[in-house]
């Protein structure tokens, strides 16, 4: 499984105009082969602050997504919307085990 946590900081002044294309980004997202979870959601302490939450079944199903077009629309408007540096860190999981509380 490939795990991906991305932060993006967004300019307050394109908070809503970002916020209206996540939504169609999540549903596209969402319906793609080997998604297995696509979250978007805004930091608490920060609402400027987005952070993904991405789980594919494997590294094709990530390229894949790459490639389709709600992921570059999304891509091409990064410069026009972000505040400082994105972070994107990308993980290789070979065992997941679900905690209980």
């Amino acid at each position: 499984m490939i795990v991906v946590h991305a932060t993006f900081p967004i300019d307050p002044d394109e908070r809503e105009r970002v916020l209206d294309r996540i939504d169609e980004l999540q549903e596209h997202t969402r319906e793609e082969p080997g998604v297995i979870e696509y979250t978007a959601s805004t930091d608490v302490e920060d609402p400027n602050l987005l952070r993904f939450t991405e789980r594919y079944e494997d590294e094709q199903a990530l390229g894949a997504h790459t490639q389709t077009d709600h992921f570059t629309e999304f891509a091409a408007m990064l410069p026009e919307i972000l505040a400082g540096e994105p972070e994107i860190m990308q993980y290789d999981v070979a065992d997941a085990t679900e905690l209980e509380l």
